[in-house]
């Protein structure tokens, strides 16, 4: 089967250090073609990839300090994306795009043989409109309470996000002794419940993330007066290499968060390691935790402290174990294969499904 995957040009494909869409459409590529299929990769230049890379930019926005400064130039950007596989439409049997749905506009006549997967929050008000307006495009949600704003919009289903298994090894005995955060500072995320479980559980905590421009303040006002009590950590923005250890070596990960989460890609990275994640109940959270074996899925502060207090009942081989059969990238890419046999002849144009 000859597959486009088209990705959004923030960031490389897959990141260097933060960045959670990019990083799934490198595992989803690898694992296509490691099932046989041809794929080709719209993104940056700078994409480390197995499959055919058609560069549509030198490097990632994010790293471009010129045009990441620019609304307009990031538009332009993606529209010269659009235009490229546009140009090159006919030469594949589905188009697996990854930008939301900016691509909307430009590719109703084949609607029927493309597939979207939607990565991000969809509850703001313009949503629901466009997505109505549009609705001949097949959808994809990365988990079910992501499509609890849009109900009645065109879903196909629901791939969870995907790792190589070896991308990150198993610890069954950590030594670091410390609890982790890793992702991002914003009011969202919420690191300063993290603080707040590790001071009350007696645990050292490391964070490791990302600070926003839009985010700078909330972080000089709100977390860096926090960071100076005793055992707080602040590592910074981490990628892939740093990851095996700052994770395996971790008592849990806290996923403390305060919004309706996708998913969280940060989750099964920590699954991967063998280390228990405790979770605030939020959005894609009990989906993607197995409550008592993966970790806990907490509502409180009180509940959040008495899980990490009971974190020698968790079996880290176990949690391992569990991504390897719910969240490994093969998984993924059998799914959206499935999805890709759905649409087969959707638009009179049969799709050649074997590899």
């Amino acid at each position: 089967m000859k597959i486009a995957q088209i990705s959004p040009l923030y960031e490389a494909v897959p990141p260097r250090l933060y960045g959670g869409t990019e990083r799934v459409v490198a595992h989803l590529c690898d694992a296509l073609v490691e099932a046989g299929h041809e794929v080709t990769l719209f993104a940056t230049a700078d994409a480390d990839t197995r499959a055919e890379l058609a560069p549509v930019r030198a490097g990632a926005i994010r790293l471009d300090r010129a045009g990441f400064a620019s609304a307009t130039a990031n538009l332009a950007a993606h529209l010269s994306l659009m235009h490229e596989v546009r140009r090159r439409a006919d030469e594949f049997d589905l188009l697996h795009f990854h930008v939301d749905l900016l691509h909307f506009p430009f590719f109703e006549d084949c609607a029927g043989r493309t597939l979207t997967t939607l990565h991000g929050r969809l509850d703001h008000p313009d949503m629901a409109p466009a997505y109505k307006r549009w609705a001949g495009y097949p959808l994809v949600s990365i988990s079910d309470h992501q499509r609890r704003p849009l109900p009645r919009a065109h879903w196909l289903g629901t791939v969870y996000h995907g790792l190589p298994p070896d991308l990150l090894a198993c610890t069954p005995r950590p030594a670091g002794g410390y609890l982790a955060f890793l992702g991002r500072i914003s009011p969202e995320k919420r690191v300063d419940r993290a603080i707040e479980i590790a001071r009350r559980a007696g645990y050292p905590l490391r964070i490791a993330a990302k600070v926003d421009r839009a985010d700078r303040e909330y972080f000089h006002d709100t977390i860096e007066p926090l960071l100076d009590a005793p055992g707080i950590e602040f590592v910074g923005e981490i990628g892939d290499a740093d990851k095996a250890e700052f994770l395996g070596q971790a008592d849990a990960l806290l996923f403390p968060i305060d919004w309706p989460e996708p998913f969280g890609l940060v989750m099964i990275e920590a699954m991967a390691c063998g280390t228990p994640v405790i979770a605030w109940n939020c959005g894609s959270v009990p989906e993607v935790i197995d409550e008592g074996v993966t970790g806990a899925v907490v509502d409180s502060i009180d509940a959040a402290v008495a899980a990490v207090r009971d974190l020698r009942a968790f079996d880290r081989e176990r949690v391992r174990a569990v991504f390897e059969r719910r969240f490994s990238a093969a998984a993924m890419a059998h799914d959206y294969l499935d999805l890709y046999a759905r649409l087969a002849g959707r638009d009179g144009r049969p799709l050649r499904l074997s590899a």
